[in-house]
């Protein structure tokens, strides 16, 4: 028996392991809301915690989550912590949903195509057995 075909995905080459942290980083509702705090400007990670109700300890841990996917930067000044986005990085899942967006386009135009095809068919069959 022959093992399946393997269909290789293009998007491999698009910094995969980057792009792993990047989705699970961003999959949690949390560290979705602590970049978009981000994204009115830099905060201190206090300033960060502040309109969660958890602990220090945990924010603490999702910024290290964002940090290892290179989402947020950290600063150190003394003992305070200064958080802002790193740009860039989203690029790089920009970039990956583009390349799915134009893929699913054309797999529904086509689809579109076919199905106008059919109706088409049909109504010709229809029109014939008048």
């Amino acid at each position: 028996m022959r093992p399946p075909p393997v269909i290789l995905n293009h998007m491999v080459n698009i910094q995969s392991a980057q792009l792993d942290l990047i989705f699970h980083a961003l999959s949690d509702s949390t560290r979705r809301r602590i970049l978009e705090i981000l994204g009115e400007g830099a905060r201190t990670v206090g300033e960060l915690a502040a309109p969660f109700k958890i602990s220090l300890a945990a924010i603490s841990k999702h910024i290290k989550v964002l940090e290892g996917a290179c989402l947020l930067k950290r600063t150190r000044e003394g003992r305070v912590h200064h958080c802002e986005l790193e740009v860039s990085s989203f690029a790089t899942a920009e970039e990956c949903i583009q390349y799915y967006q134009k893929f699913w386009e054309r797999r529904l135009d086509a689809f579109e195509k076919d199905l106008k095809q059919e109706e088409k068919e049909k109504r010709n069959v229809r029109t014939r057995k008048k």
